[in-house]
């Protein structure tokens, strides 16, 4: 097998927004890909524009670096206009600005999620091209074929915070399961009118489904932890 190392660094990933009674939950696995590679095996993919807004990136780990910091960039500068925090319509249209000015030249989709006093949680979601949705939940990336069906019968309307985490995690879990481009750890970013709350999920706590294996230490894991025995004579 041919392993392209200079390949670009791909995000072929899961990433969820899901609107709760309160506010918003974003989740995301933590594999990061160049070709059949995994080139980090525990990235964080959830990241954050301001204090109540955050954006879950896939597809080019580059090109959606670099959009986020030049978004973070602006509605800085916008907060300090304002004098009172961006709302997350306004982060989430300067994402679809950028995303769609250089729509030929970036290959990424995001999902925004956030909370401000306006409108309460809101997710929106810039797919590959630059177009912009508000839903009340979305999900992106390589994992997200195996999980449309999922969500049609487990989402609804009005959930509380608890049971949308679940559903975030599970999901991704699925997702981690069947889809070779996403695994690691699953991480989650609660947003609501309290902050920030982020939580997380190491592999070997997540459910297993079909036909998958338990994991195991690598042998590099087993033997950095146990002393060599002294030989006897």
């Amino acid at each position: 097998m041919d392993l392209d190392l200079n390949a670009p660094h791909s995000m072929g990933t899961t990433i969820i927004g899901v609107t709760y009674d309160g506010g918003v939950i974003l989740g995301a696995d933590s594999r990061t890909s160049t070709g059949m590679y995994v080139a980090n095996r525990a990235s964080d993919k959830i990241t954050q524009l301001t204090d109540n807004v955050y954006i879950c990136r896939s597809g080019s780990a580059a090109d959606s670096q670099v959009v986020s910091d030049y978004v973070r960039y602006f509605l800085h500068q916008h907060t300090i206009q304002l004098g009172q925090p961006s709302t997350v319509k306004v982060a989430a249209n300067l994402v679809r600005l950028l995303s769609y000015s250089n729509k030929n030249m970036l290959q990424m989709g995001v999902i925004i999620g956030g909370w401000d006093k306006y409108e309460g949680g809101q997710i929106y979601s810039v797919p590959l091209g630059g177009t912009i949705l508000k839903q009340p939940f979305a999900i992106g990336g390589s994992g997200s074929s195996y999980l449309y069906g999922f969500f049609d019968q487990a989402w609804k309307e009005g959930m509380s915070k608890d049971e949308a985490e679940k559903l975030v995690v599970k999901a991704v879990s699925l997702a981690i399961a069947r889809d070779g481009a996403s695994g690691g750890v699953v991480r989650t970013v609660i947003i609501n009118a309290d902050g920030v709350t982020k939580n997380f999920y190491s592999g070997d706590s997540l459910p297993l489904w079909h036909e998958e294996l338990e994991p195991h230490n690598s042998l590099l894991d087993i033997l950095a932890s146990s002393s060599p025995e002294p030989m006897s004579t």
